[in-house]
């Protein structure tokens, strides 16, 4: 008799992945993270289940975007306040403080919404130089550039 396999939250086996995100597309990384961070590359994936590897990305300011997004491309926010509406492109995103902020939001809209996801969003470490505090976990590299000749640009 066949039987599916549902996984529980104590069975759950998470592993630690570097990336590199230097000259790699923005959203084709973003893809590979958010899938990492669901865990659908897991043969034993479970749907409401965090299931996913931590992940751990470094030079997320040496991101590339493609075509004439960086300019035309614009994030907007709201600020609270009544006609509070503001929008930044991607390009004064990536020179700003926190350039790291455009990799993290590209991955949040590509989990589904929910509790689950602010769950998997947690797992998620992205520094915008080479340097990041995740030795003692020994994360295994995952080279994303070398996955596909289309990832990496520039």
């Amino acid at each position: 008799m066949k039987t599916t396999l549902s996984l529980k939250p104590a069975e759950v086996k998470k592993d630690w992945v570097l990336i590199d995100a230097e000259g790699v597309v923005l959203g084709r990384l973003a893809s590979i993270i958010a899938m990492r961070l669901r865990g659908k590359h897991k043969p034993q994936f479970t749907p409401h289940v965090d299931c996913g590897d931590n992940v751990v990305v470094v030079n997320a300011e040496k991101v590339h975007v493609t075509g004439h997004k960086a300019e035309q491309s614009v994030l907007y926010y709201h600020t609270g306040y009544p006609g509070g509406i503001k929008g930044r492109s991607i390009r004064q995103r990536l020179d700003s403080a926190h350039p790291e902020r455009v990799l993290e939001k590209a991955v949040e809209r590509m989990i589904t919404r929910g509790p689950l996801q602010r769950l998997q969003m947690k797992h998620l470490y992205v520094y915008p130089g080479p340097a990041h505090k995740h030795e003692a976990q020994q994360p295994v590299a995952l080279d994303v550039a070398a996955l596909n000749p289309k990832n990496k640009r520039g």
